[in-house]
């Protein structure tokens, strides 16, 4: 195994008398030219068998990215049987087809569905981490999920307050003025309430996250060491103030192109092309600034802080790098009209993951061959493999 020793061999405020810290990189191996094999035919039999071949294709897809994924010299294993994720497929599936059905002839129903499906789902999102952990290997030593139920609900909890103030809105709109009945100050009054409601999902959104990615990331398990995430609010909503300030920067920069373009027109036909122009311009830059800004902090800020008494890792992923494959790759797969989208996911992948390091005291052949594997019970097990359902780690 390829071992890269820390410049000082310890972590950050180590005596010498500790042992010596070392890190294992992380590398992607994967190829476009590969995975775009395995691709276009998951993409056919999913197409010829109405998408009952989905779960077959993801078990494939995450098999090709797993055993290509390397930490050190070794790569890690996908050991899933996918006859137990088309269950869990066809569990959602059955849900999902229900609610449409229920919606156009009992809208009731429907209601009552989309209820017992947002009960389920904190426990669903547990049985799916289980799952996904207990079937990765590396070094042939399974990971484990051990967070309980109770705190999948907990961690969800912070979402239900901006959901049943837009409900709670909706019902009273609806119940207290017909549509055909409100008049103007009753609709500027409802959409003073929906305003506020959609405020407190943007206040409670970094509090939800904290409370998502503690339980998430303080619930791995590998050889005897459980994680734990050290980041708290304070680290979650400065991202979220840095995201609120690269936005509003974005808009007011379009926003004074798209004057500056409408004064210098000549003509009202020529000045609103152009302020349409930016105005889907906009559209293009938000996401290809935004979201490449969030997602290389947020894995920064949750992987950088997840560590347990023997392990920790590193995550060094740049906006600028992270910007350019992004843009790169969209602009790629419009003109392939959507060929490239492979390729595209191994670029991203690669860039995201060798961003990345492990790093463990001591001996990590002496850390494996004392490891001890935790069983996470029957009911469990149980619940992970009926479900069997994969919602990204």
């Amino acid at each position: 195994m390829k071992i890269i020793d820390t410049p000082d061999g310890r972590f950050p405020g180590a005596q010498d008398a500790r042992p010596p810290v070392q890190t294992l990189p992380i590398r992607f191996t994967g190829s476009g030219s590969e995975y775009f094999r395995i691709w276009i035919v998951n993409l056919l039999l999913i197409l010829v068998t109405f998408t009952l071949y989905w779960p077959f294709a993801r078990a494939r897809r995450i098999a090709y990215f797993q055993n290509n994924t390397l930490v050190g010299d070794d790569p890690l294993g996908f050991h899933a049987n996918p006859w137990k994720m088309f269950r869990g497929y066809l569990l959602v599936a059955g849900l999902g087809l229900a609610y449409a059905i229920a919606s156009e002839t009992a809208p009731e129903v429907a209601g009552v569905i989309m209820l017992v499906f947002a009960l389920l789902w904190p426990a669903l999102w547990r049985a799916s981490l289980q799952f996904r952990l207990r079937n990765t290997s590396w070094r042939g030593v399974r990971l484990a999920f051990e967070g309980d139920l109770k705190g999948a609900y907990l961690a969800y909890a912070p979402l239900l307050l901006p959901v049943l103030a837009l409900v709670a809105v909706g019902l009273s709109a609806s119940a207290m003025v017909p549509a055909e009945e409100a008049t103007r100050e009753d609709r500027q009054f409802f959409a003073f309430l929906y305003f506020g409601a959609l405020l407190l999902f943007a206040l409670v959104l970094p509090w939800s996250f904290v409370r998502l990615k503690q339980y998430q990331h303080g619930g791995y398990r590998f050889a005897g060491e459980r994680t734990e995430l050290r980041a708290g609010w304070r680290e979650f909503y400065g991202l979220g103030l840095r995201a609120g300030g690269v936005l509003l920067l974005v808009v007011l920069v379009l926003g004074g192109l798209a004057v500056g373009v409408a004064m210098a027109a000549r003509g009202m036909a020529s000045g609103v092309v152009a302020v349409f122009g930016i105005v889907a311009l906009g559209y293009i830059a938000v996401p290809l600034i935004l979201v490449p800004f969030v997602t290389a902090r947020l894995q920064n800020l949750v992987w950088a802080n997840t560590r347990s008494r023997n392990t920790r890792f590193r995550s060094e992923l740049r906006f600028g790098t992270l910007a350019r494959v992004n843009a790169l790759n969209w602009a790629l797969i419009i003109v392939t009209l959507g060929l490239y989208w492979p390729f595209a996911q191994v670029r991203l992948t690669r860039v995201r993951l060798e961003a990345m390091a492990l790093q463990v005291k001591g001996s990590v052949n002496d850390w494996l061959a004392n490891a001890q594997q935790r069983d996470v019970g029957p009911l469990g097990d149980a619940a992970g493999d009926f479900f069997g359902i994969d919602l990204g780690l």
